[in-house]
């Protein structure tokens, strides 16, 4: 790809897209429907392979525009809005609105020039979907499971057991309709089953990652590692050593891999070994448990990059 010399920030809403090209400086608005985003990419495609489009992931609103830049051969960046909000302040830009932002996010393009990844297809995106929408019924089952617990009256109890029962239902249906979409994916369904081989690792888990982390085996171990947010970052300065904390990536994934790893502190020898020596050497609990989780997660990425089961990955 030719170096970029044309810079877009697109402030991103429920209704509206607000864009900013620089060096010209224009300025417009589109709606954030269909019609809105293909009238932004006739606009944009003149320039071709020297534009870099920046947008914030902001909820689920930015999904269509950028699908509709990235379809049409445009370079496009979903960045982290912090990373923006970090920026705006160090360029002492305070003040906030939607044709503001959209500037912000052109000078961010222009001056940082954040990494294009390829975005998930609108399969994986269905999936990651659903898995979300697990994620929320299991909550809510446990939610009236503690009703449950606390609930006297029968015909209160009745009722909240049949809220758990359909609750559970659904569930399994969801469950289903998420096997389904890895079974019409051979690669990944043969990747769900490499997953499971590490010690720790079940099937929920195996389809969290395979949606939530594409890039699971294209990264290194420290990209991999800094993409779910569970690389720590220094916070030193001058003599003072500050503590190290893990900060941004995929919520999901870490979410995802916290079970596991307790899982494989009681039955993996490696994760183990790494957690024992931790704490041993005065380490957090919590400290140990994310350090296993990176570990962990490094050891599934070498995994899937060589295409070798657990049993012949333990020297990762």
């Amino acid at each position: 790809m030719r170096e970029s010399t044309s810079f877009i920030g697109i402030d991103v809403s429920k209704n509206t897209l607000d864009v900013h090209l620089l060096p010209e400086g224009q300025q417009w608005r589109v709606a954030n429907d269909q019609a809105g985003c293909m009238a932004l990419v006739e606009r944009l495609k003149p320039l071709g392979a020297t534009v870099l489009v920046v947008m914030e992931a902001t909820n689920v609103f930015w999904r269509m525009a950028a699908a509709a830049l990235a379809g049409a051969g445009l370079a496009c960046a979903v960045v982290n809005p912090r990373q923006v909000r970090d920026f705006a302040r160090a360029m002492g830009k305070l003040a906030k609105t939607d044709a503001l932002d959209a500037q912000v996010l052109a000078l961010f393009a222009q001056r940082i020039k954040p990494p294009v990844r390829a975005l998930p297809d609108a399969q994986r995106q269905v999936a990651a979907e659903m898995l979300a929408r697990r994620t929320q019924l299991m909550g809510m089952r446990v939610a009236e499971k503690n009703r449950l617990a606390t609930a006297t009256a029968k015909k209160v109890r009745k009722d909240i057991e049949a809220t758990i029962a359909f609750l559970e239902k659904r569930l399994g249906a969801l469950d289903h309709e998420i096997d389904s979409w890895l079974q019409s994916t051979p690669i990944d369904q043969s990747r769900a089953n490499l997953l499971q081989s590490f010690t720790g690792i079940g099937q929920n888990t195996a389809r969290c990652l395979l949606i939530t982390l594409p890039e699971l085996g294209s990264l290194s171990g420290k990209q991999i590692g800094a993409l779910a947010g569970l690389a720590p970052f220094a916070r030193d300065s001058g003599s003072q050593r500050g503590e190290r904390h893990i900060s941004g990536g995929r919520a999901a994934v870490r979410a995802a891999l916290y079970m596991p790893a307790i899982s494989a502190i009681q039955h993996n020898p490696v994760i183990r070994a790494l957690y024992q020596r931790l704490v041993h050497a005065g380490k957090h609990h919590y400290v140990a448990i994310t350090a296993c989780m990176r570990k962990m997660l490094v050891i599934l990425n070498a995994m899937i990059r060589s295409n070798q089961p657990w049993k012949h990955s333990q020297n990762a």
